[in-house]
């Protein structure tokens, strides 16, 4: 068996749920043990990894499995989150207190799955993988069914993980906490996060009033609210799948309804990717900004005369 279907087996018998169980999955438990192709089970070692400079360009130089840039998100959602759940990976353990949106992320092996992996093909696997099914649990168990285990995971600043209901909209809302404001709002934190079954799943509610935002009709909010206390910016971000962007229209509203807030105001479209961007290019209002989930690392500035700050 090559080293890909082995590390697929190794996920199928530590008790990873099929989705778990695939081929990009079998890759990121190789980079995470630092095991290549002709090395032995036994020279696992712990190292830590984030996500594109380490786990992907692993893959890319022992495997020649180049992955496109935008799949660094469904490692880290698909895989990496799951791995973390089921005690395989542990999240941060270099730096513990890193900020949730820091790009200095990082994932490496437990201590119990590295002691456990390193026997793989030898008398004591059985016997090490059922110490740890009984200490861990299997991840299948743990999320119990399947609706569960489709929501869609996103980590707070203060170490909270809410579960959003699934679907490409609050992807794109998990994305905009974790990606967006790690690049373009870093210090920020998050006010308001609506949910396509509960609109009110995260409020803030006192640092909304100190600012003078108010707390009794969250239904006129953007999807995402983000605050940087030091610049007194407000980020008022809508994750554009089937409704409408930062329009002309929707900018005028939300300038009335903020009239009592004296941050200076930041209006985001964010789109999953550019694809559905380009269907809205029409309606989006001047002085306003495009943020992409496919192309992270860039934004889109509608004007020209100024990039990302206050109107």
């Amino acid at each position: 068996m090559s080293k890909i279907d082995q590390a697929q087996m190794i996920l199928h018998e530590l008790g990873l749920p099929k989705s778990q169980q695939n081929e990009i999955s079998g890759y990121t438990l190789l980079a995470l043990c630092n095991i290549k192709e002709k090395d032995k089970w036994a020279q696992t070692y712990k190292k830590s990894h984030g996500v594109s400079k380490g786990i992907m360009a692993f893959i890319s130089e022992n495997y020649q499995r180049n992955y496109a840039p935008n799949t660094r998100e469904t490692i880290r959602r698909q895989v990496l989150h799951q791995f973390v759940q089921a005690g395989i990976a542990e999240y941060n353990p270099d730096i513990p207190d890193l900020p949730v949106n820091s790009p200095r992320t990082h994932y490496a092996l437990s201590e119990m799955a590295l002691e456990t992996i390193k026997t793989y093909k030898t008398k004591k696997w059985k016997q090490l993988v059922k110490k740890f099914k009984d200490r861990i649990g299997e991840l299948i168990e743990i999320y119990g069914n399947d609706r569960k285990m489709s929501r869609v995971p996103i980590r707070l600043s203060n170490g909270k993980v809410l579960l959003l209901s699934p679907g490409k909209h609050n992807e794109v809302q998990a994305s905009i906490v974790e990606e967006f404001a790690s690049r373009f709002a870093q210090g920020s934190v998050l006010l308001y996060l609506g949910d396509t079954e509960n609109k009110n799943l995260f409020v803030d509610s006192k640092k909304l009033t100190d600012i003078g935002i108010p707390i009794t009709e969250h239904s006129k909010l953007p999807d995402v609210v983000i605050y940087d206390e030091s610049k007194k910016w407000l980020y008022l971000i809508e994750a554009v799948t089937s409704h409408g962007p930062m329009s002309p229209k929707r900018v005028f509203e939300l300038e009335d309804f903020l009239k009592d807030c004296k941050a200076g105001k930041i209006y985001v479209s964010a789109f999953p990717d550019f694809t559905e961007f380009k269907k809205h290019t029409n309606n989006l209002a001047w002085d306003t900004e495009v943020w992409i989930m496919e192309f992270p690392e860039h934004m889109i500035h509608f004007n020209g005369d100024r990039f990302i700050g206050p109107r």
